[in-house]
């Protein structure tokens, strides 16, 4: 049976161990995505094996990868970290369900809440996220300590 819609040609499926590789180099190419020690193959193998099938990847029907979200949880909170979509697959949804994908797992959880991180200086980013009824939190301020340098 072919797929129509507006994702004919487009495959969704949780990241795996396997797509790590292709996606942190998929980050790397991307403006507004800041990767950091933090973001090593192993410390995002360990974070996908702590919070399995809540991440996702979009894959065009070649199996290219087109667009990647990290989705994680705290138990209380959930957690978004580089949506990134192919510049030439903007615009298209893909993005918005990258994200839907996310929350809907996370609502099966009973988390009741989910945060996302941005560049202060990324205005196409902070677009996109207000656009699909984000609100930015004025009232908090974001301090961090390195635990190893």
């Amino acid at each position: 049976m072919r797929k129509t819609g507006p994702f004919a040609g487009y495959r969704f499926q949780p990241m795996e161990q396997g797509d790590l590789a292709e996606v942190i180099q998929f980050w790397q190419g991307m403006d507004g995505i800041g990767l950091s020690e933090s973001d090593s193959y192993s410390a995002l193998s360990f974070y996908l094996q702590r919070n399995p099938g809540l991440s996702w990847v979009a894959r065009n029907r070649d199996r290219e990868l087109i667009g990647a979200v990290l989705c994680g949880h705290d138990g209380r909170r959930g957690t978004l970290h580089h949506l990134a979509v192919a510049r030439d697959c903007r615009r298209k949804g893909i993005g918005r369900a990258l994200v839907e994908r996310c929350l809907s797992s996370l609502r099966e959880l009973k988390i009741l809440k989910c945060n996302v991180f941005l560049f202060s200086n990324n205005p196409e980013g902070e677009a996109f996220w207000r656009g699909m009824g984000w609100k930015r939190r004025e009232d908090l301020c974001l301090v961090q300590v390195v635990l190893h340098p």
